[in-house]
């Protein structure tokens, strides 16, 4: 399938200069209905965390009346079930579809484990769906979990409808990121005990700020500053990420494809989606259409919710 060159000339998109048809893609039906949410808040009980065998995965569901395939959300590095939660409610109003955020292993409220690659993700995200009873969803995966979206659509392409990869693309990051120096400095905080919340992220950004320049990164960061019996820590296994960084940052290689319907989703402020990833977006989704909101950073659904609801939407009743 070549590559075709083609605009959107709406107000809240344009297309890539050079896009990917999407010509032989699934085509799928939606009506817009108003729906009520139910939020339900479970773990699943999994296998303990030995190499790469499942672990406990936090979740978060909220329920739509409709029947159609349910959306799964996959956070960043660093993030959590909870940077979806609005738009997950929103979701469910517009489409009628359950919806279901996820913690990563080593985030959120889900289990640590020493170990954190793309194999072990994805093996706890299908023992998830498994328990769940989810058959086949909509998988919806920004940075990290892009890459998590990606790999599970690769290596079972059975267990995913469409595919939607926010602000990545299966190629190396290291060069973009400066999450070694995170890590370090998050690492490197200091805060009393039995001190107010407010104080506590207080001296943890002041603490930050040497290593962490961009404010929104900073109070990004202490997201994760929990406070447990009047003590203070970090919710991210911080010693796993840091060891295997390299794996995060990287992307496995693969031989094969994944056929439906995929939309890679780019900020226009973000370099996380270029030019140069084309080839390779292509070789691997060959369904695939690339788009970028305008005024987008790499954090898109925090930047323009309604834009990225939009493309949401759009994409899901093409």
């Amino acid at each position: 399938m070549s590559v075709a060159c083609r605009f959107l000339s709406s107000a809240l998109l344009h297309r890539a200069t050079a896009c990917l048809s999407m010509t032989g893609c699934r085509n799928s039906c939606s009506n817009n209905r108003q729906m009520h949410w139910i939020r339900q808040i479970g773990t699943v009980a999994n296998a303990p965390a030995v190499c790469a065998r499942p672990v406990n995965l936090t979740y978060d569901v909220f329920d739509g009346k409709g029947d159609k395939t349910p959306l799964v959300f996959l956070h960043g590095l660093f993030g959590s079930k909870s940077n979806f939660q609005s738009i997950a409610k929103s979701l469910v109003q517009r489409t009628g579809r359950k919806v279901l955020t996820v913690d990563a292993r080593n985030h959120g409220k889900s289990t640590h484990s020493p170990m954190i690659t793309y194999e072990a993700m994805t093996n706890d995200l299908t023992q998830l769906l498994a328990q769940l009873r989810i058959g086949k969803c909509i998988l919806i995966g920004h940075s990290m979990g892009g890459k998590v979206a990606m790999t599970t659509a690769l290596t079972q392409p059975n267990l995913v409808e469409r595919l939607v990869v926010v602000d990545i693309s299966p190629a190396p990051t290291t060069p973009l990121t400066n999450f070694p120096a995170y890590i370090q400095a998050m690492k490197d905080v200091k805060v009393p005990n039995d001190v107010p919340r407010s104080t506590a992220r207080r001296l943890a950004e002041d603490q930050l700020r040497k290593h962490v320049k961009e404010r929104s990164v900073r109070q990004f960061l202490l997201t994760n500053l929990i406070e447990e019996d009047g003590q203070y820590s970090w919710r991210v296994n911080l010693e796993a990420i840091g060891n295997h960084l390299k794996d995060i940052m990287s992307f496995p290689a693969f031989n094969t494809s994944y056929e439906g319907p995929t939309l890679f989703l780019g900020g226009t402020n973000s370099a996380y989606i270029s030019s140069e990833d084309y080839p390779e977006i292509q070789r691997l989704f060959p369904c695939a259409d690339i788009q970028y909101i305008p005024d987008a950073s790499h954090w898109i659904h925090a930047d323009k919710p309604l834009d990225f609801i939009s493309s949401l939407v759009a994409f899901l009743q093409s």
